[in-house]
């Protein structure tokens, strides 16, 4: 089983971190329904997730573990503890997803107040900033991207470029979220309401595929977890709490259709960059763990 595992890396990590992830989910599912009610999934549904979150990070310890042994181990602390860079990296992943937002929400809003954001709408704006970032760390960058950067995306740059990683990690991505979002969106009676649940299937794919190509292009120029996991905590905490709206159905098709625009345009960008300076696959990707600070 381990020489299996370790000939097949990435299919095995994406078949653990899938059983892992939705195990809570599938077991209450068979229970309670697919989708869960509404006050269900509001009073209950945590719970179930915690092995949604603890997946990516748990089969990414583990894969690291019995693909590259210690020295594998060594290289992924590394890069999680690695600060020392310029700070207009840590600018980026922290304000590049709020100021793009606030520029759409700008323009937004001059035709409809439909896409006032809860910052401005919610009464406790505290609240909503705390839970946005607790929920964007924990619930988002930290854990998840000790697997999906720490293990999955050297995998794939030993034979993709930058831009190919991202998308078929963030296929993987996506679809990883689609029965959390399901089980979601059921309404009071546990039927699927649609107008909550395509717009959320939509975004998990038109925003976090290009969304991830950015991801794996800050990490292939910092060679550290860190502005990942800022940046994938910031996409969490603004999108869906400080600067999110209200409104659903339409609106929130529109709100996310146009943040995706946004983000395929610096992909488009990233490519064309890759292109003129002839990055290539990475190989290993320092394995032994030597880390190249960028200054």
């Amino acid at each position: 089983m381990k020489k299996l595992i370790k000939n097949n890396p990435l299919p095995a990590y994406f078949l653990l971190t899938f059983i892992v992830s939705w195990s809570g989910i599938l077991i209450v599912a068979l229970f309670t329904g697919m989708p869960a009610t509404s006050n269900f999934f509001n009073s209950k549904g945590p719970a179930a997730l915690i092995p949604t979150l603890l997946g990516p990070p748990v089969v990414g310890l583990l894969m690291t573990g019995i693909c590259h042994g210690r020295d594998g181990l060594y290289n992924l602390k590394s890069r999680f503890l690695n600060w020392r860079m310029n700070i207009a990296w840590y600018l980026m992943a922290m304000l590049a997803v709020p100021v793009a937002l606030s520029a759409i929400l700008l323009v937004l809003s001059s035709f409809s107040d439909v896409y006032t954001p809860k910052i401005i709408t919610e009464g406790n704006r505290l609240s909503l900033v705390i839970t946005g970032i607790l929920t964007g760390l924990l619930g988002g960058g930290l854990f998840e991207e000790v697997g999906w950067t720490g293990f999955a995306v050297p995998e794939l740059r030993k034979k993709y470029n930058i831009t190919d990683t991202g998308l078929i990690l963030g296929l993987f991505w996506g679809l990883w979220h689609f029965l959390p979002v399901w089980w979601g969106s059921g309404d009071i009676n546990g039927k699927t309401d649609w107008i909550l649940f395509l717009p959320g299937l939509f975004s998990h794919y038109a925003v976090l595929m290009p969304f991830r190509v950015i991801l794996v292009w800050l990490h292939d120029r910092t060679q550290s977890l860190i502005p990942v996991i800022l940046m994938h905590a910031s996409l969490t905490a603004f999108i869906l709490f400080v600067l999110n709206i209200s409104a659903t159905g339409l609106p929130l098709f529109v709100y996310n259709a146009c943040f995706s625009g946004v983000l395929f345009i610096a992909v488009a960008i990233i490519t064309a960059t890759d292109r003129k300076t002839g990055s290539k696959p990475s190989g290993s990707l320092q394995q032994k763990g030597s880390i190249q600070n960028v200054m």
